[in-house]
Order: structure tokens, then sequence, then C-alpha cells
């Protein structure tokens, strides 16, 4: 019961007194007017590239991929998207070879006699081969589909117009058919809102640097430790009320993205997601706040840490758009970006993001408390942190 006393007062204490700093409400309206910029920018770049007069992806997408294309009727080559694939054509006789040695990333093969075929109603074969150990292999099924469509949709226009005559209106060549928005587009909004929304988690770890670097250069340190009160209720108190301010913050800019016009499935489910990701996160926190000796020291840390928990969450992400695999889902953004898209998703799937995350959480949060609580890290004389590696893990004796 004092455990539970002491760990909510501390949490009450830091939480009101934060949100009565004048400094962190101007961070939080200033942070919502980043967001609202954010989102402007991101909707104009997203109109300009769906208009057909728009910002075009050529310079970045040029040779992204390269095909290999056996179509001698020359129908289906040409409505290929050439502004992303680079196209060969090719008789297929080394193409294959060329796929297995990373030369060409697919061979695209059409019937020989498909212009006969389709003059007779015929079905017209063609074949699409991949490497599924390349990741780039989805812009080339996705621009291969679209291709299919297109042509699929011109010669049906064509078969309706010959088989009504009193129709005149002239159709001359192929059609494109927009069918959903492009691969590269689905990518773009997909990482964008995933990372608007992970976004607040980085935006306060000055506070627990404040709150905790702050009191040994105010040498309040001393006063802290000397109450009744246990290192790990100290810190999980600071810690759980950066929690809840970054809930908060999370909680305005669903709000935000929702009233922008953003599509949030399972609403509820992502946004405890991402508030359970805050956790792990204000742990490293305040492992380096407990370390470090000043504000220089922790800002550093901490720049190092977050750019690595950044990775850690925007990787897996990219690699479940471009390869699904299961194991791609201990990111929680994986989960959270799978959550807000409406896809199906397992159970096994949720936790082993979660349970991940509460792990991490665990560990964290342990490592801190147990740097909190040694005089010498606190007070002086420091040590390093090859000796305290060594010490945590029961190699080295204090």
């Amino acid at each position: 019961m004092k455990l539970n006393m002491n760990f909510s007062i501390i949490t009450r204490w830091e939480f009101k007194n934060t949100l009565k700093s004048k400094k962190f409400l101007l961070i939080f309206f200033m942070q919502l007017s980043v967001l609202a910029m954010l989102i402007f920018m991101f909707n104009s770049f997203a109109t300009n590239i769906e208009s057909e007069k728009g910002l075009s992806l050529t310079p970045s997408l040029v040779d992204f991929a390269t095909l290999d294309v056996d179509d001698q009727g020359g129908l289906f080559k040409k409505s290929i998207d050439q502004e992303i694939i680079k196209i060969y054509s090719t008789n297929g006789n080394n193409s294959l070879l060329r796929l297995e040695t990373g030369e060409t990333n697919g061979l695209y093969t059409v019937s020989s006699d498909s212009i006969v075929r389709i003059q007779n109603g015929e079905i017209v074969d063609t074949v699409l081969y991949l490497d599924y150990a390349d990741p780039r292999r989805s812009v080339i099924r996705d621009s291969i589909n679209t291709t299919t469509k297109s042509v699929s949709s011109a010669l049906t226009q064509s078969y309706l117009q010959s088989a009504n005559p009193s129709n005149n209106t002239p159709q001359t060549g192929l059609k494109e058919e927009k069918t959903g928005e492009s691969l590269p587009m689905q990518i773009i909004k997909k990482v964008m809102l995933a990372v608007l929304l992970f976004l607040p988690l980085f935006l306060f770890g000055n506070i627990i640097i404040d709150s905790v670097v702050g009191e040994k250069e105010r040498k309040t340190a001393e006063i802290l430790v000397a109450m009744p009160i246990s290192p790990g209720e100290i810190l999980l108190g600071k810690g759980l009320a950066v929690v809840a301010i970054s809930a908060l913050q999370v909680v305005m800019w669903i709000v935000v993205l929702i009233a922008a016009g953003f599509t949030i499935n399972n609403v509820i489910l992502v946004y405890l997601l991402v508030v359970l990701t805050a956790v792990p996160i204000v742990g490293l926190t305040s492992i380096i706040a407990a370390y470090a000796k000043n504000y220089k020291e922790a800002g550093i840390g901490i720049t190092f840490a977050y750019v690595m928990v950044v990775g850690f969450l925007i990787v897996p992400a990219l690699a479940y758009i471009s390869r699904k695999s299961f194991s791609a889902n201990i990111s929680p953004m994986t989960t959270v970006m799978r959550l807000f898209a409406g896809e199906a998703i397992t159970i096994p799937e949720i936790l082993m993001s979660v349970t991940f995350v509460i792990i991490l959480s665990i560990i964290f949060f342990g490592i801190a408390t147990w740097l909190f609580r040694r005089d010498d890290v606190l007070f002086g004389p420091r040590p390093g942190l090859l000796t305290l590696t060594l010490q945590l893990i029961r190699i080295k004796k204090r």
C-alpha cells in the first residue's frame, strides 16, 4: 500500500508540475502546429502525385527495377510503366539465368501468338517470374497487374465497340484504367501515418532528462534519495508521468489526424499500442538520465539512442510492406500500421509486439533503477560504461 501511495504521489506531482510549466505548454502547442504543417504538406504532396498534371516520381524511381519482357506482339510491353521499370526485350533464352544471377529483377513472358489469339477471342497466356528474396518484386508485380488490367479493359471496350456499331465513339489506342492507389503511394501513406502516430513518443525526452539530471545539477538528488522512497518508486513515478503526458499528446494527434481526413481503423487498439510503446522509450531515456552527469551528456546519449529506436521501429515496418514476414511484427509500428490500415491480424502477431515491448520496459526500468540507487553513479566518482556492464551481468563485483 505504501509503495502504491508513494508511486502515485510522485506521478501526480510530476504530471501537475509539468502541465503547469510554461515551457511545456509552449512546446506542446508548437508540436501541434508542426503536426498541422506536416499534414498540410503531405496532403499537398499526395494531391500532386495523384493528379494527372501533378508531381512526377520519375527522378526517384527511374531504373528502380529491371524486367526482361518476351512479348513478340508488343501489346503488353508498350503498356508497362517505363518510368518505374527499365525494360529489356528478350526472346526468353537467357532471362531465367539473368534472374538467378541478379542481372534482372523479373521476367515477363507473353504468348508468341498473342495478337492472333486476341483476334480470335482466345485467352492470352502471360507468366511473370520473380525472385521472392528481392523486395523490389512488389513494385514489378504491382506494375504488371496494372498493365494487365489496362490491356484487358482496352480490349473489352474494343470488343463492345465492334459488337455495337451504332456507338460511333472513337476508340484509339489503349485507355489506362486506374484501380486504387499505386504501391509507392500506399507505402508513403502508411509510413507517413505510422511516423506521425509514434512521433509524440520522442518529443518529451527532455522532460525525463530535466527531471532526473536536473536533480543532480540542482543538488536535490541527495534529498530525494534520503526520503523514505525507493529508487524504483522515484523513477517509475517520474517515468509514468512522462508516459501520461505522451498519452495525452497521442490523443490530440489522433484527433487532429482524423479531422484532417486520415482513416484510422481500430483506433482504440492503435492508441493503446502506441502508448504502450512509450514505456520502454521512457525507460531507455531514464537509463541515460540516471547515468549522465549533465544535460549536454544526456542530450548526446538520447540522440544516439533515439536513432536506434527509430530504426528498430521503421525497418521491420518497411520489411513487412515488401515481404509481409511474421517476424516483422516484432516492431509495434508494424502492428499499428496493420491495425490502422484495417488488415487482418492474428492474436499471436499482436502478442509478439506487446510481449517484446513489455520485456524491454522491464529491462530498461530495471537497469535505470539499478543505476539510480548507486551512490557512485549519482554523486561520483562515476564508473565507466564497461565496468558497469560487467557488474550488471555479474562478471565483475562492485
